[in-house]
């Protein structure tokens, strides 16, 4: 059976974050998706070039063949809540679980990071933070990113949960978790001091993180 891996990042992976993801990629190969900063041209440290994805004015023909044929999906930041609804009205969302159950490595930050989840923390809806109730639920449970970066991002996501939002993971912003198939697996860094968290009602416990050399 293939392997089925996630790869979540906090914010903007940098080169040892992509090069973590790559080394549990079957091939180079790697599919862009910027459907939630459509205007993206940031700089990415990768060692390959990706393929771009885009979604206007409409989807490519080969949306499953173009999305299987690659080795990583890796899709950006900006706006969860657009994000899942394009993906939706065009039948994304289950590619990506066929291209996921079918060894493709799924990876993404910031948005790309919390869509993966059930739910999570988002600033898709305005300025102020809230929760989204329905990701595509690949993994269980809630997530949020930038949680060293931004001051509101621990205040209202551990007020949410203490208020019956689904428990999760947040990262900080040089982090990434790895989940095997809905398990997560390890937490890893880029910049010593970063790490993961497990959040629970009233409770925030620190994984252990390895860092990457």
């Amino acid at each position: 059976m293939p392997s089925q891996t996630i790869v979540a990042a906090g914010s903007r992976p940098d080169a040892q974050l992509f090069e973590y993801v790559l080394g549990l990629a079957r091939g180079p190969r790697v599919l862009l998706d910027c459907t939630a900063s459509p205007t993206f041209d940031g700089v990415l440290d990768l060692p390959v070039a990706p393929t771009r994805l885009s979604f206007w004015p409409w989807p490519p023909e080969d949306l499953r063949e173009l999305a299987l044929s690659h080795d990583v999906i890796l899709v950006c930041g900006g706006n969860t809540a657009n994000l899942l609804a394009v993906w939706r009205v065009h039948g994304f969302d289950e590619i990506l679980r066929e291209a996921w159950e079918s060894g493709v490595v799924l990876s993404g930050w910031s948005a790309g990071m919390i869509c993966w989840f059930q739910a999570s923390v988002t600033d898709s809806f305005g300025p102020q933070l809230a929760g989204l109730h329905d990701g595509l639920g690949f993994l269980p449970g809630s997530a949020c990113p930038h949680y060293d970066a931004e001051e509101l991002r621990r205040p209202v996501y551990t007020s949410l949960v203490a208020d019956g939002f689904p428990p999760g993971l947040a990262l900080d912003d040089a982090a990434a978790a790895r989940f095997d198939g809905i398990e997560l697996a390890e937490v890893v860094a880029s910049a010593r001091g970063a790490a993961g968290y497990r959040v629970e009602p009233r409770v925030e416990e620190q994984l252990e993180t390895r860092l990457l050399s």
